[in-house]
């Protein structure tokens, strides 16, 4: 379950975040690369643009469900 406590730093802000437990697989950044991408210090995944579209909010979604350790999270 994500944890909006444990949010990374460098998230964007709003609804959408990567939290703390990434293992920085990859993943999203497949399902959703207009909204997530890798870190600066290339070590986890971060949400670099909140979804504006339903596309984006779809693909956010799909990437929040086959995240392996369940590590994206919507407060929206």
């Amino acid at each position: 379950m994500p944890d909006p406590n444990e949010r990374w730093e460098d998230n964007v802000a709003g609804a959408w975040y990567v939290d703390k437990s990434c293992i920085f697989c990859g993943l999203c950044p497949q399902l959703a690369p207009n909204n997530f991408r890798e870190s600066e210090d290339g070590t986890h995944d971060v949400v670099y643009k909140q979804p504006d579209t339903d596309e984006e909010k779809t693909q956010c979604q799909d990437a929040a469900a086959q995240c392996p350790v369940q590590a994206i999270g919507s407060d929206g």
